[in-house]
C-alpha cells in the first residue's frame, strides 16, 4: 500500500492545480478582456499638461539633471538592471512614476493603454514609466511632458532569441512538441515547422525588439514599413543603448540626463547562469539572425548611430568615464555583496533578494547582502541589489496577479 502513495499524491496535486489553473486563467481574462481595446480608435482624454519637473538646489547656468524618462523596457536586453538604475533615481528625487496594476507590465502583450496606468485618471502626468509593454507612442506620450526624454535598450538579436528561447520556452506552447537535449538547434533547422505566429506567446520567438517596440513582428524583411518604423524609432528616442555596451551606453544616458556618477551605478540583475543552456555556434548564431531578421536590420541600424554618438561624445573622454564607472562598481560590489559575486538561487539567504525564476528552472542569479555595511551605503547596497518584483511592492505597487503565481508555484513543491 504505501508504494501506492505516492502515485495517488501526483494525480490528487495534479487534479487540484489544474482546476486551479483553469479558476485563475478564467479570472484573468475576465480582468483583462475589457482592456483589449481597438488601437484605431484613441481615447477622448486630457493629455498631461503639467512642466517637466524642475531639479532643486541647481547653480543658474550648470547643467541641470532631468526629471522626466520613459524607458521603453525591452525583453532579455539587460533591461531590468536599467530598472533599478530608474527606481533608485525616482526614490532620489521623489519623483512620481506610471506603475501598472496588478502584474509588473501593462497588459503586455496588448498594447500599452494610459488606462491601465494604476489609479489614472485624465490629465495625470508622470516623472517616470519604466514597465514592461507593448509600445504605443501617443499613449504614452500623453503622460508626461512634451520635453521628456524616451530611451530603450537593444541586444544582437541572435543572443536575444536564445536568451528568450530558454528563459520564456516552458510559456510558448507550440516548442513543447521538440525533443532532444538541444531544442533550440532543433528549432532553428526549420523554424517555419515548428513557430505559429497566432500561437500563444509567440512573439517571444520571433523579432521580439520589433514586437515590444509596437511594431508588426511578421512583416517581409523587404518591405518598405520596415525601414519606415526603423526611422520613426530615431526620431521617437532620444538613446537607443546597447546591452552589449551597458557601460558606454550608460556614460550616454548620464551625459544627456545631466545625472551624477552615483545614479548609474549598478549589479546586473535577473542575470543567467553561464552554464544552464548551451552557447549559440557559427552556425546556429546565422540561423538566428537570419529567422530575426527585422530585428537584425534595426540593431544594425542603432548600432551604427550609438557609435557616431560616441564619436561625438569623445573616444577618450568615453574611455575615462567608463573606466570610472567600473572603478566604482567595483568598490560598490566589495561594500556590499558577501563573496563578490552572485549566487545560485538555493544560496540565497533573504527572500527579499530572491530574483523572479522562469517556470520550471532556477537559472537565475542573485545576491547576498552583506552582514556588516557602513551606515553610509546600507541603505544603496540593499537598493542596487533588489530584484525587480521586491522593488517593485518596496515603491507600493499591488502585484495580486505575481502572488497568485507565487502561490501555485510553492504548490507545485508541496
Amino acid at each position: 500500500m504505501p508504494s501506492l502513495r505516492k502515485p495517488w499524491h501526483s494525480m490528487a496535486k495534479a487534479l487540484i492545480l489544474g482546476c486551479l489553473l483553469t479558476g485563475f486563467l478564467l479570472l484573468f481574462y475576465a480582468y483583462l478582456a475589457p482592456l483589449q481595446v481597438n488601437m484605431a480608435d484613441p481615447q477622448d482624454e486630457t493629455s498631461c499638461s503639467s512642466p517637466p519637473t524642475l531639479p532643486v538646489n541647481t547653480t543658474e547656468g550648470s547643467c541641470q539633471p532631468k526629471m522626466d524618462i520613459v524607458f521603453m523596457k525591452t525583453h532579455k536586453t539587460a533591461s531590468s538592471t536599467l530598472l533599478n538604475i530608474l527606481f533608485r533615481f525616482g526614490q532620489k528625487h521623489h519623483l512620481k512614476f506610471a506603475f501598472p496594476s496588478g502584474y509588473n507590465d501593462f497588459n503586455y502583450p496588448t498594447f500599452f493603454r494610459r488606462s491601465l496606468v494604476h489609479n489614472y485618471q485624465p490629465g495625470d502626468c508622470f516623472n517616470i514609466i519604466c514597465n514592461h509593454m507593448r509600445f504605443f507612442y501617443s499613449e504614452v506620450h500623453s503622460l508626461v511632458t512634451p520635453n521628456a526624454t524616451f530611451i530603450t535598450v537593444l541586444r544582437d538579436p541572435a543572443h536575444l532569441f536564445e536568451s528568450s528561447f530558454h528563459y520564456f520556452g516552458m510559456v510558448v506552447p507550440f516548442t513543447w512538441k521538440l525533443t532532444g537535449h538541444n531544442k533550440l538547434a532543433k528549432f532553428l533547422q526549420n523554424p517555419t515547422q515548428y513557430y505559429n505566429p497566432q500561437g500563444y506567446n509567440a512573439q517571444f520567438l520571433h523579432n521580439l525588439l520589433f514586437f515590444d517596440l509596437g511594431y508588426n513582428n511578421e512583416l517581409d524583411p523587404r518591405s518598405p514599413q520596415v525601414e519606415e518604423h526603423i526611422l520613426e524609432v530615431e526620431q521617437r528616442f532620444h538613446l537607443v543603448m546597447l546591452q552589449e555596451y551597458f557601460d558606454e551606453s550608460l556614460v550616454l544616458l548620464k551625459d544627456l540626463m545631466c545625472w551624477e556618477l552615483e545614479d548609474i551605478l549598478y549589479f546586473k540583475l535577473n542575470a543567467r547562469r553561464a552554464s544552464a543552456v548551451p552557447q549559440l555556434t557559427g552556425e546556429l548564431y546565422q540561423r538566428a539572425t537570419e529567422w530575426n531578421q527585422l530585428d537584425a536590420l534595426l540593431y544594425r541600424h542603432f548600432n551604427a548611430s550609438f557609435w557616431r554618438k560616441v564619436e561625438a561624445f569623445g573616444r577618450e573622454r568615453m574611455a575615462r568615464e567608463v573606466a570610472n564607472l567600473r572603478r566604482e562598481n567595483e568598490r560598490m560590489r566589495s561594500i556590499c555583496i558577501d563573496g563578490g559575486q552572485a549566487v545560485d538561487a538555493e544560496a540565497i539567504q533573504e527572500s527579499s533578494m530572491q530574483p523572479w525564476q522562469p517556470l520550471g528552472t532556477k537559472t537565475i542569479l542573485g545576491y547576498n547582502l552583506k552582514k556588516r555595511i557602513n551606515q553610509r551605503h546600507k541603505q544603496l547596497c540593499r537598493k542596487m541589489l533588489t530584484p525587480e518584483i521586491q522593488y517593485l511592492i518596496d515603491l507600493g505597487v499591488n502585484l495580486w496577479v505575481i502572488r497568485i503565481f507565487k502561490y501555485i508555484r510553492e504548490f507545485l513543491r508541496w
